[in-house]
């Protein structure tokens, strides 16, 4: 039988009060996604409307289906610096995702993150997503490690790794691994649909004026 249709084991539910802490802590800068709520929308909900987020998302872990609008993002894309703006591999695509989705997922990291801190051995060198780790953190480390070989006259070899659109290549398949490091099923469920089935959209064309776009191109020196 296939892991994924095996009984999942039991859930740790959310709570309106985890919920309205979490939506506290949403950034009222980031744009919002396809829904067009901004971040700071939530923050003035009513308690009725925390409680019923609260509910749907504890239907979200009970039945391991995240909701097709929040695994839906609206995406633009930027030019990359000094890149040929001719070529579509000179554009660095951004996804803006759901707002309330990207409640779920902090939520749901959050208890990602207490199975990974509590029961999940883990080696020194790995900082990825974990509290009081940081990038800075890690780059002393490297340069520590690479004086102190200076100083006994030894060389020093690193290798960086940069894998290309690594999360449209995640092997959603392979996620039953993570039940042999102690990962509860139901959240390794919750995130096999939170990862199939995404889509993406571009944003709504809108009218422009042809004259102030040819006005804009001549003050360029098109």
């Amino acid at each position: 039988m296939s892991f994924f249709l095996c009984p999942a084991s039991e859930q740790q539910l959310t709570t309106p009060d985890e919920f309205h802490k979490a939506i506290r802590d949403l950034n009222v800068i980031k744009a919002p996604g396809p829904n067009g709520v901004p971040n700071r929308a939530l923050k003035y909900l009513p308690k009725l409307a925390v409680s019923l987020l609260a509910r749907l998302l504890n239907a979200v872990l009970r039945t391991h289906h995240f909701p097709p609008k929040s695994r839906q993002a609206r995406f633009i894309s930027i030019l990359k610096p000094r890149k040929d703006p001719a070529l579509p591999s000179s554009y660095r695509p951004i996804s803006r995702l759901d707002t309330i989705g990207k409640l779920f997922e902090m939520i749901l990291l959050a208890r990602i993150l207490h199975v990974v801190n509590d029961g999940v051995p883990m080696r020194d060198e790995e900082f990825g997503f974990r509290p009081r780790y940081s990038t800075s953190l890690q780059l002393a480390h490297l340069v520590d490690r690479i004086t102190r070989n200076l100083g006994e006259r030894s060389l020093t070899g690193a290798v960086f790794l940069d894998v290309p659109k690594d999360f449209d290549t995640i092997w959603i398949d392979g996620l039953n691994k993570l039940t042999l490091l102690n990962f509860p099923s139901y959240i390794v469920h919750t995130i096999s649909s939170y990862l199939r089935d995404r889509t993406s959209k571009p944003p709504p064309i809108r009218p422009c004026n042809l004259f102030k776009a040819c006005e804009l191109d001549w003050l360029r020196g098109y």
